[in-house]
Order: C-alpha cells, then sequence, then structure tokens
C-alpha cells in the first residue's frame, strides 16, 4: 500500500474550503434573522400601542367642574 503525505497545502485548502462554505451559510442565516428581527420589533411595537389604547379607554376618567 501506498501512503501518501498529507502537505501543509493540502490541510490549508480543506480548510478553506470548509471555511468559504460556513461563511456562505453565516451571510445567509445573518440576512434572514435581520429581517425576522426587525419584524418581531414593529409586531411588538404594534400590539404594545394597541393594548396602550385600549387600556387607556377602559380606565378613562371623567372630571367635572362645577361652579358652586
Amino acid at each position: 500500500m501506498a501512503q501518501t503525505k498529507i502537505t501543509r497545502d493540502d490541510l490549508e485548502a480543506g480548510i478553506r474550503r470548509l471555511q468559504g462554505d460556513a461563511q456562505e451559510r453565516v451571510t445567509d442565516k445573518k440576512k434572514t434573522l435581520a429581517t425576522i428581527g426587525c419584524v418581531a420589533a414593529v409586531v411588538v411595537v404594534l400590539v404594545v400601542v394597541l393594548l396602550g389604547k385600549r387600556s387607556g379607554k377602559k380606565k378613562t376618567t371623567l372630571v367635572e367642574i362645577r361652579r358652586v
């Protein structure tokens, strides 16, 4: 059996190939997560605003001022 030695260049090429694939995936995931984060933030703000309006209408105090 003939054994071939693994050289430093072979290792570097393999690592760079793996790193390149991983880097592409990370870049794609970052864009997706940023979009999801923005949408979630908008939804949370809308829910808070709507709940605030509703509770404001529920607990409105009417003050009458009468002159004596």
